[in-house]
């Protein structure tokens, strides 16, 4: 029996094949649109408030004198 490749089987085997330089260059354009998609992501959750319990958490943790300067070696966060 005959197995059909899937989309994501056809795509690696194509990129199996791809010379080093175009390799590369794939690998550059796949890191942007994941870097891109993320951003995205991200400010579709701020926007949401889906993040909000995090600054509430970081704020309640910087009043409570439980942080730290950062980077470490500054002097005061006042």
């Amino acid at each position: 029996m005959h197995k059909v490749m899937s989309i994501v089987e056809q795509i690696e085997s194509a990129i199996s094949g791809l010379p080093q330089d175009q390799f590369f260059e794939l690998i550059s354009w796949i890191k942007s649109r994941y870097e891109d998609a993320w951003d995205r992501q991200i400010g579709d959750d701020v926007k949401s408030g889906k993040l909000d319990y995090l600054a509430q958490e970081a704020l309640a943790e910087y009043r409570a004198g439980r942080t730290t300067s950062f980077p470490p070696n500054e002097k005061s966060r006042d």
